[in-house]
């Protein structure tokens, strides 16, 4: 019977993000599948927020040291923590600090690791499956070998709301001065409202390349694209995504919208969100864009044109519409909306 563990480093508030609590809610599930003991490890400048939000027995590695990400620490107290659980399988968030060392952790330990999970199912041996070749092919993933480490993708599983009483057991791992030579200087980050991309929002906006195309009086309108496109991100708290033709307009020495990058890039050659809805404007629908939808559950475009690659199919529904006007309305009812509430409108309708 294997011994599962689920390891995840703290936020700065000491708390765990929505990510490592839905990582946490698949461990639960293979645990009790497969009739295994669960243990939780967690590691961070403080733990003491996290353990509010779980229960069961947890080993922690806490201390200043570990507050910051640093390849050397957190392999130094993962390793600490798989080896005071005697874990056999080892699941854990596939978020950046956590992929950057899960690896080294397992070769230290002679185990195996994948990554990018986006399911797991448990029989008579635990099966994983992830997607290759931009969501083209799925593999399905077995191993006989222990211990065994996987990350979880995000927005897969709910976030995992069984705070109770936990067993704490701290350990202690000390720390030879080579492994704290590498130092986090500051952090550069854009302000709040120039943020675009947003993994939790529950919205993804996509813009295609449409928006710096002659409008209807024979005109291009960038300027105005940007600050309706902005306007709308900002009021509905949506994530902003790109086709690649926008992306590339600069490249071409077209005038573009100067907050988009390759970052926001969604589709074939760009990422795959993961958003519970989706609202596509002035795209085109093809299959390069759309595969980067594939795991939005509601999908939504605007067009002009009825015919469009959304209308066959690939959205639930079209609005034939202008998305300059359209988007401008809505930016007015959410205005007046954020004015009078606190909940967010149901920006769809």
């Amino acid at each position: 019977m294997d011994k599962i563990l689920f390891i995840s480093h703290t936020e700065e508030n000491g708390g765990l993000s929505e990510h490592a609590l839905e990582v946490l809610t698949a461990a639960a599930e293979l645990a009790n599948a497969t009739s295994s003991e669960l243990t939780i490890g967690l590691f961070g400048g403080s733990t003491a927020a996290a353990v509010k939000q779980i229960s069961g027995t947890v080993f922690t590695v806490e201390g200043a040291e570990f507050a910051v990400p640093r390849y050397a620490t957190d392999a130094a107290a993962a390793e600490a923590i798989v080896n005071a659980a005697q874990a056999t399988v080892v699941v854990a968030p596939g978020d950046s600090r956590m992929m950057r060392f899960l690896s080294g952790v397992a070769a230290r330990l002679n185990g195996k690791v994948d990554a990018h999970i986006t399911s797991i199912t448990a029989g008579a041996e635990i099966s994983l499956n992830r997607w290759y070749y931009r969501q083209r092919m799925q593999a399905e993933i077995k191993r006989s070998a222990r211990p065994w480490f996987f990350a979880v993708e995000s927005g897969i599983f709910q976030p995992c709301k069984s705070a109770g009483a936990a067993q704490v057991k701290a350990l202690n791992v000390s720390l030879s001065p080579a492994l704290t030579r590498t130092t986090v200087q500051g952090v550069k980050a854009p302000q709040s409202g120039e943020q675009t991309i947003k993994p939790d929002a529950k919205l993804l906006f996509v813009a295609g390349a449409g928006w710096t195309k002659k409008q209807k009086d024979g005109q291009t309108h960038v300027p105005e694209a940007a600050d309706l496109i902005l306007g709308f991100i900002k009021k509905a708290g949506a994530s902003l995504g790109s086709s690649k033709s926008l992306v590339d307009l600069q490249g071409e020495g077209q005038q573009v919208l100067p907050f988009m990058t390759h970052l926001n890039q969604v589709g074939q050659t760009g990422s795959t969100p993961r958003h519970p809805k989706g609202l596509a404007a002035c795209c085109h629908g093809e299959e390069p864009h759309v595969v980067g939808w594939r795991f939005i559950n509601e999908r939504r475009a605007i067009s002009l044109d009825a015919n469009c690659g959304w209308a066959q199919g690939k959205a639930d529904v079209l609005y034939v519409a202008d998305a300059f006007e359209v988007i401008k309305e809505v930016n007015r009812l959410l205005a007046n909306f954020n004015s009078n509430s606190t909940e967010p409108p149901n920006t769809h309708r």
